[in-house]
């Protein structure tokens, strides 16, 4: 049986009633265990900020060690001084475009997705640090060689992208691999076939 129709000017059904109610409990269960960490009750989990906090990790292979505030995503710090790595491109800054890929521990991800505290103690490989223009990575190489570069936005993303695929499968690669490595890198310009054709270029290099 349906609820009956509200009177005029009632502004909540039993449905909406029982939803807010859900809603409450949901908070308050969030609410409880967030109130224990700011009070420091917590043992095992450590508070920073909210201003800069210090950060050690390697990128490209070097230490570094940088100052930055803990909402401060990967992407910022890696394009803002000292570090200044404008390889990786902010385009959509929502984690769906992959023109912000960078490479943490040897995996792909979305540099506006992850927090710059996140990659302390850890590796984060740019695409400046693949390889120069004197001595280019195999996949920057092949990316040159089959006319996969169009506007440029994409083009970093996508070679990291690329790069994770060649060096996790070699000569074994294949084309329907190579789209699936690239499957969270968006290109307008449509240049995806030069890509493919890239990374199997690339392969038989590795």
């Amino acid at each position: 049986m349906s609820d009956p129709a509200p009177e005029r000017g009632e502004r909540f059904s039993r449905r909406s009633l029982v939803k807010g109610a859900g809603l409450a409990a949901a908070a308050g269960a969030l609410l409880r265990p967030l109130g224990a960490l700011a009070e420091g009750e917590d043992p095992d989990v450590r508070v920073e900020g909210p201003g800069p906090v210090e950060i050690r990790f390697r990128l490209n292979g070097a230490e570094r060690v940088i100052r930055a505030e803990p909402r401060q995503t990967l992407l910022e710090a890696l394009r803002l001084p000292p570090l200044a790595l404008t390889g990786a491109k902010p385009v959509c800054d929502r984690g769906t475009c992959g023109a912000c890929t960078v490479g943490l521990d040897g995996l792909p991800v979305y540099a506006c997705s992850v927090l710059a505290v996140e990659a302390a103690g850890r590796e984060v490989t740019t695409v400046e640090g693949l390889g120069t223009p004197e001595a280019p990575h195999p996949v920057q190489r092949a990316f040159v060689e089959e006319d996969a570069v169009q506007c440029g936005f994409c083009t970093p993303g996508m070679v990291v992208s690329t790069a994770w695929a060649v060096r996790a499968k070699g000569r074994n690669l294949t084309a329907e691999e190579a789209r699936a490595a690239v499957a969270g890198n968006l290109c307008r310009c449509g240049t995806y076939p030069h890509v493919v054709a890239a990374a199997l270029r690339a392969a038989k290099e590795a």
